[in-house]
């Protein structure tokens, strides 16, 4: 059971006996229970208990996680089943004697660690900007004074005083309010500022976004002042919660999770045949060690040695390429993740939305609605009337409203200085937007009618107003909830105005109403009963405020419909206010689509139920942070390949466990930067789509790498098995397979990786979430090809020792076909579904120039002392030269002769 802190330190207590609840429910106690619970008062902690506690609970913060140093990096990269192999065979040609070959093989490894090891280590970051988010200076109450000090020292039981503009560095319980409203979108998703107010207990499961008696832990202060009681820091906060969420292990790229699968296979293959060619050789009577050095040489044969650097550069080409359509990646094998997403969970605010309060919809008595332009603090938008243009009495009107809106408002906005130029509450800072939006002078009309009397906003009431001076009269200006102002106005249709009011509402709008009244009176007048003036009121109009999409978000959720991925949006919002933007979106339609944190909290770990309602469902709405990562791992567990995306510190668990976890770059957090694999440099979801392209562009490369790898292993596999059985000498050598495997194919195979991506990318679906990289294609088009090369590979070295050359000669020739024959193959290997000939070869120069250049160092090692004598081969003859090249070019027919039976079995069978 959870007890409180002071039960562990003075159990003797007889007040402390009782259960005491998690932070998470400080909100369904009473304050006169909390202030037992934390045996604290109205005057706060003495500095001597408040020491005592801060040794007990530790400093409000969070623990840092031991960063990754160097080497830690460097031995990540060894960790790959494919890698062991290569160090076996390594350890192998060491114990056999054979050092050329163990000096080749190592080589390759260095060359694949220090890639990845520099990319990974230039983006290591983790959870560092968590650590520090809740760091700041808080005025306490101590020794019943108030303090300023630092909020690593605050402890539960501390009073804290909070104003506008202050952040919350605790999880607290309000004790005293007036006008209090936060931001909690980083915590709650929520992009609509959060009215607070002392209340009493609120009901136990009440969700985190509707604790309205508590301010929490990473939250800033919009308006208003308070004084509230810590109940919860460091760890035990809400925030704290999340860290340790974030403590959690990542899930592991797909990409990862197919090389492994792939790797082991290849392993446990290679053991098989080697084990077998070792013991049939030794029940033959064979030597021991000339057994070994056939081992080793079959093991090269069949070990791709230069896989690991070819998806290494593979995937750093893809990583250039994604980063110049604004895809940021931070680990490489997530590069080609958003290709193999089957569901992209979306957070609402910041990434299909552009997390600024906008006024988008105005609602004028007579005259209709008005749609208005743009987005967040930009001042340009066109105002159009829905019956037409907005005539000069529309714009009067708008005006009369506009007036209202700047008087009756504490904001202050200079569009030309940026960010830095607006200040103070969201909606008063859209409402100044609007104003300008309506070509009126904001200081101007300040400065000619200055305020004289106000009734500040508050929860209870739901409205403000305003009075001021207009030259030589008085104005009251008001603004409020519509059900609260309509009743007050006079002249209009209370039913007609209401119903419009809701019918914004219902379409995700936060409705403000606005009116108007003159008053009498003179400069010597206090005004201290100005609520009395609050009937008659002229209605000016409504305004609906929402968080409005980014322009780019609509198209790019088809765009992934197109792509045969589900976009499933994650919201604090209220469900009616998510349904209305998914339907916007065409994310959803029904509200059967939609599922609530409440429905969520239910769903047990045994319920498939409702764990398949879930996985159904497109919209998920007032989600707390911990059950977006609910969410992640239900979709997961259905058998989905998930991208989450998102953008703020509530975010950062789920980015972290799913499988692909994508942050905004520009407006997001670096909690969600560090916890994702990709970042959105320009914070465009369509950059998304472009990224799905490039992911599944990438993927395409890796398998025409794999492939040219694996089907010429396989024919080096068939030519030395063929070899064996038929009694004839090992064909090629272990320094010949490695030159083969390394030098002559090391650079075709990395060049593939250079091949422009095939269309149509974007309408094919994903591919399934388990299909293996080997899958019923590739061995298709491995088998043919390999075994072709391989079986006349033989026959020429069958035929040579025939016509009674030696083994160095024939050993020769082969070498040089077995290169020739790559150098054919790779343009097989440019697809694997269209003809080699209808590719342009523009689409690939470093491919031309890697073909010509494994030939040419061919050419040139047999010409050159030593290099030849370690590979044991010399020029070829003209005469040879025309044998091999027609040899070497059949590969492309029979391969051609393939792809088209291929198209024809598919067509036939649609």
């Amino acid at each position: 059971m959870n007890r409180s802190i002071w039960v562990e330190m003075t159990p003797a207590s007889p007040t402390l006996n009782e259960t005491i609840p998690p932070a998470a429910r400080w909100h369904a106690l009473s304050i006169a229970e909390v202030y037992r619970r934390l045996r604290s008062g109205p005057k706060g902690l003495t500095s001597a208990e408040a020491g005592r506690r801060l040794d007990q609970c530790g400093p409000n913060s969070l623990p840092e996680p031991a960063r990754r140093r160097l080497a830690t990096i460097v031995l990540g990269q060894l960790k790959s089943p494919l890698i062991f192999l290569l160090l076996g065979a390594a350890v192998v040609s060491i114990a056999v004697g054979e050092y050329k070959d163990s000096v080749f093989i190592f080589l390759v490894l260095a060359i694949n660690t220090a890639v990845g090891a520099a990319q990974e280590a230039r983006a290591e970051a983790n959870t560092a900007a968590l650590r520090t988010a809740i760091r700041a200076s808080s005025r306490t109450l101590r020794d019943g004074a108030v303090q300023l000090i630092d909020s690593v020292n605050l402890v539960p039981g501390d009073i804290v005083l909070l104003e506008a503009g202050d952040r919350v560095s605790a999880d607290l319980r309000l004790l005293r309010s007036a006008d209090i409203q936060t931001d909690e979108a980083s915590l709650t998703g929520e992009s609509v500022p959060v009215d607070k107010a002392v209340r009493g207990a609120l009901p136990d499961r009440t969700p985190l976004a509707e604790r309205l008696n508590m301010l929490h832990a990473g939250s800033t202060v919009q308006r208003g002042r308070c004084d509230a009681i810590v109940v919860a820091t460091g760890r035990n906060a809400e925030l704290g919660r999340i860290a340790q969420a974030l403590d959690a292990p990542a899930s592991v790229p797909p990409l990862t999770r197919r090389l492994d699968r792939f790797s082991r296979n290849l392993g446990a293959i290679s053991l098989v045949l080697v084990g077998a060619i070792i013991g049939l050789r030794l029940m033959a009577g064979a030597p021991l060690r000339e057994t070994f050095f056939v081992a080793i040489a079959l093991a090269v044969s069949i070990i791709p040695e230069g896989l690991p650097v070819a998806v290494t550069v593979a995937l750093s080409i893809a990583t250039r390429r994604m980063a110049k359509r604004n895809v940021i990646v931070r680990q490489l094998p997530a590069v080609e993740g958003l290709g193999a997403c089957t569901v992209i969970a979306a957070d609402k605010t910041g990434t299909l939305t552009v997390n600024r309060l906008t006024a988008k919809r105005v609602w004028l008595p007579e005259h209709g609605m008005i749609f208005v332009g743009g987005e967040g603090d930009h001042t340009n938008g066109d105002l159009v009337l829905g019956s037409g243009s907005l005539h000069q009495t529309a714009d009067g009107a708008l005006r009369s409203l506009g007036h209202t809106a700047v008087l009756c408002n504490d904001a202050f906005l200079d569009p030309t200085l940026g960010a830095a130029g607006a200040s103070g509450d969201t909606i008063d800072l859209a409402l100044l937007v609007l104003a300008a939006k309506a070509s009126i002078d904001v200081p101007d009309l300040r400065d000619r009618a200055p305020r004289v009397a106000e009734i500040p906003f508050s929860a209870e009431r739901k409205y403000a107003a305003n009075l001021n001076h207009h030259e030589d009269a008085y104005r009251l200006h008001v603004k409020g909830a519509a059900e609260v102002i309509v009743p007050l106005c006079v002249g209009i249709n209370f039913a007609e105005v209401l119903a419009t009011a809701e019918e914004m509402a219902a379409g995700g709008y936060r409705v403000l109403a606005f009116a108007t009244k003159l008053i009498e009176g003179t400069a010597s007048d206090n005004w201290e009963n100005l609520e009395a003036e609050l009937e008659g009121l002229i209605m000016l109009g409504l305004i609906g405020f929402i968080d409005p999409l980014r322009p780019e978000a609509k198209q790019a959720v088809a765009d992934c419909h197109r792509a045969g991925v589900a976009v499933k949006m994650i919201t604090g919002d209220h469900a009616a206010t998510a349904l209305a933007i998914a339907r916007e979106l065409g994310i959803a339609q029904s509200p059967d689509e939609v599922v609530t944190a409440r429905e969520l909290a239910s769903v047990g770990e045994l319920d498939r139920a409702a764990q398949a309602r879930v996985a159904r469902a497109n919209v998920f709405a007032r989600v707390e942070p911990i059950q977006k990562v609910q969410i992640v791992e239900i979709l997961r567990a259905s058998g989905h390949i998930v991208a989450m995306t998102g953008d703020g510190v509530n975010d950062a668990p789920a980015l972290r466990r799913a499988d692909l976890g994508v942050a905004m770059g520009r407006d997001g957090t670096d909690v969600a930067r560090d916890a994702a694999d990709l970042v959105l440099a320009d914070d465009n979801f369509a950059s998304v789509v472009a990224g799905i392209e490039e992911g599944r562009a990438a993927y395409a490369n890796i398998r025409k790498v794999i492939y040219l790898l694996i089907s010429t292993g396989v024919a080096e596999v068939v030519v030395f098995l063929l070899s064996v059985i038929s009694g004839l000498p090992v064909p090629l050598n272990a320094v010949q397979l490695l030159w083969l495997n390394l030098v002559t194919n090391g650079g075709q195979d990395v060049a593939l990786a250079f091949e422009k991506r095939e269309p149509g990318l974007l309408d094919r679906p994903p591919r399934q979430p388990h299909e293996p990289i080997f899958d019923g294609l590739m061995i298709r088009e491995t088998a043919v090809s390999g075994v072709y090369i391989g079986v006349v590979a033989y026959a020429l070295f069958s035929w040579a020792l025939a016509q009674g050359w030696d083994e160095f000669e024939a050993r020769n020739v082969l070498l040089f076909l077995m290169v020739m024959f790559e150098n054919m193959h790779v343009f097989n290997c440019r697809s694997e579904t269209h003809s080699a000939f209808r590719l342009p070869l523009s689409n690939n120069w470093p491919l031309i120039v890697a073909v010509l250049g494994a030939q040419a160092v061919h050419i040139g090692a047999a010409f050159v002392p030593g290099i030849r004598d370690v590979l044991q081969i010399e020029p070829i003859t003209f005469e040879n030269w025309l044998l091999l090249v027609p040899i070497a070019a059949s590969v492309l027919v029979v391969m051609e002769i393939d792809k088209t039976l291929r198209r024809g079995t598919a067509g036939a069978s649609r």
